[in-house]
């Protein structure tokens, strides 16, 4: 199978004009990834379709990019995007995508959070996405998503076969691009393997109020529990992350910072009762960070034996699995060792790759008129 020439396919560049956090991460990072496959001759690439913003296209070597329209957001998707792309096959990366286009689309849903942790969204954006997910699958959309986890909760919820949704990686390797900011734990007050680490946005199934016994563990050892990541009050509901012990909040850090931590801290601490891959601790992995996890999500699919894994809902179970880690004898140096093998497995060329190639099957089908 082959592809139509790359004016047939076009990727959705709204991502390029939203403030980064997970969804645009993933996004960015495939993007780059297709214009290296492209540009090594490997994939024969997209037109990139952007709004007209202020936010520079990053460089490309093997794709071509285009900003079009005079709307913004939602309304330049649902009415712009779909019209420019009439009759090409669309790829969208970010959770929305135009419903005008129909079947000839590919979209990529990180998870069903707004269908399954209503609590930690607002009810406009839950709304939204409801509305918008279901609409796509009813119009017959190719839906993509990143674990095994994700998709049987997609079907679940948009009551679509299991065939419809195709699943592919995510990447950690991007963590380890950017030098170590050697002056993280300096500027923060923070000692080498002094400290558990949390990272991810304080929203309501991120969970953060389980780590209480933990907290207190951590007091008793003269050791920190420190959290990093900022929340987006359009999105998530705010006051609803259940902190309510000595913690040190440092907001959104950098990824060289966020390096610095990893690798200094004695343990990433991820609690969170649903992800649809959980990003965090894959980069922790990367970084050589013993990660311990609540178990009955992705995390627990992604991470493998590489993560030690715990009850969310029992502070108790937090606290038993953190003393496990720093009291049992080569414990952490055996979760560092196959959490950089697991990693080894988890990069942005490999699930660029992932998603070429299911480009590349959506294509050949609409060619053949063999719609999914």
């Amino acid at each position: 199978m082959t592809l139509p020439p790359p004016s047939m396919v076009v990727l959705n560049g709204r991502f390029l004009a939203q403030p980064v956090t997970g969804v645009q991460r993933f996004a960015t990072e495939i993007l780059h990834g297709l214009d290296q496959l492209a540009a090594a001759g490997a994939w024969r690439g997209a037109e990139i379709l952007t709004p007209r913003t202020e936010t520079p296209v990053p460089a490309l070597a093997g794709l071509t990019a285009r900003a079009m329209g005079r709307l913004h957001g939602h309304p330049w998707e649902q009415a712009e995007l779909a019209g420019a792309a009439r009759g090409r096959l669309l790829v969208s990366l970010g959770n929305t995508a135009p419903l005008l286009a129909g079947r000839r689309q590919i979209v990529v849903v990180h998870d069903a959070g707004a269908f399954d942790t209503p609590e930690s969204y607002s009810l406009a954006f839950r709304s939204w996405y409801r509305l918008l997910h279901h609409g796509l699958a009813a119009a017959g959309a190719r839906i993509v998503t990143v674990s095994r986890f994700s998709r049987d909760r997609l079907v679940a919820r948009l009551g679509i076969a299991p065939e419809r949704i195709a699943v592919m990686r995510e990447g950690a390797d991007h963590i380890l691009r950017e030098p170590t900011d050697s002056g993280m734990l300096e500027r923060h007050g923070l000692k080498p393997g002094r400290f558990a680490l949390v990272v991810g946005s304080r929203a309501a199934h991120k969970n953060l109020g389980v780590l209480s016994g933990a907290a207190a563990l951590l007091a008793e050892r003269d050791m920190e529990l420190v959290v990093a990541g900022a929340i987006d009050p359009a999105v998530f509901r705010t006051g609803a992350d259940g902190i309510a012990f000595p913690a040190r909040l440092l907001g959104r850090i950098e990824d060289d910072g966020l390096r610095a931590l990893y690798e200094n801290a004695a343990c990433l601490l991820f609690p969170s009762r649903y992800e649809g891959f959980g990003l965090p601790p894959v980069e922790a992995l990367a970084c050589g960070c013993p990660v311990l996890a609540a178990r009955g999500h992705a995390v627990e699919e992604i991470c493998g034996e590489a993560a030690l894994c715990f009850d969310g809902q029992s502070p108790e179970a937090v606290a038993a699995a953190l003393r496990r880690l720093l009291d049992e004898p080569g414990l952490a140096a055996t979760l560092r060792c196959r959490g950089l093998a697991r990693a080894r497995d988890l990069t942005w060329d490999a699930a660029s790759r992932d998603l070429a190639a299911i480009i590349e099957d959506a294509a050949a089908n609409h060619a053949s008129g063999d719609h999914p």
